[in-house]
């Protein structure tokens, strides 16, 4: 987004707009105005100041502050979402490389505040990754759509088949990997979102 493009969605949308979309996506990721505005490299009282309309801020400070909240910077003038289902279909799921011999797929839409439905699917002897990995603090659930896969939760290893679910809190290191001779696929479900934002910082050097 280019500082002329900025400059029009902000006439358009009106500063107080654009605040209270970061500050909607601030408390439903469960964050302080001080977590936000040191990720973000910024003052506390300037995030306070912009989520109320009173500020205005530069493109740089807006991508740093979407990544701070786990979104990107267009979603903070993107357009209502429509009313009524939207539907996606499987061949439309927008497929990324995951771990070893995994595939995952965000589900549900942008900016999607209340929840997060990732779809992944691992190949035989595929993973997470080689590590357990956290993200935020929230409510998880893992459900088994078709295979076997293991799930190493903290210092447990849980065997879970088609059907198995099993819920956890996602600031537990976790890591699922598939030790079958068949593909398998699971759903995660993750409320409030927290996995996008801990990808976006990694995207952004801030780690986690």
């Amino acid at each position: 987004m280019t500082e002329s493009t900025l400059a029009a969605a902000q006439e358009t949308n009106g500063k107080l707009e654009l605040g209270e979309r970061l500050r909607a996506v601030r408390q439903l990721r469960r964050l302080t105005l001080r977590e936000v505005a040191t990720a973000a490299g910024v003052s506390e009282s300037f995030v306070s100041q912009l989520e109320r309309g009173r500020s205005s801020a530069s493109v740089a400070t807006l991508q740093r502050l979407a990544a701070a909240v786990g979104i990107e910077i267009s979603d903070l003038f993107a357009a209502e979402p429509q009313a009524g289902p939207r539907v996606l279909r499987r061949e439309e799921r927008q497929q990324l490389e995951w771990g070893h011999l995994g595939r995952k797929a965000l589900l549900t839409p942008k900016p999607f505040h209340s929840l997060e439905v990732v779809a992944a699917a691992f190949d035989p002897g595929g993973s997470t990754g080689d590590e357990p990995y956290t993200h935020g603090d929230s409510e998880e659930l893992l459900l088994v759509l078709a295979g076997r896969v293991q799930l190493q939760l903290g210092s447990e290893l849980l065997d879970l088949s088609t059907g198995d679910s099993v819920n956890y809190r996602s600031s537990t290191a976790h890591r699922v990997s598939n030790p079958g001779a068949e593909p398998a696929e699971v759903l995660f479900v993750i409320r409030p979102p927290s996995y996008s934002r801990q990808r976006q910082r990694r995207r952004n050097g801030r780690g986690g």
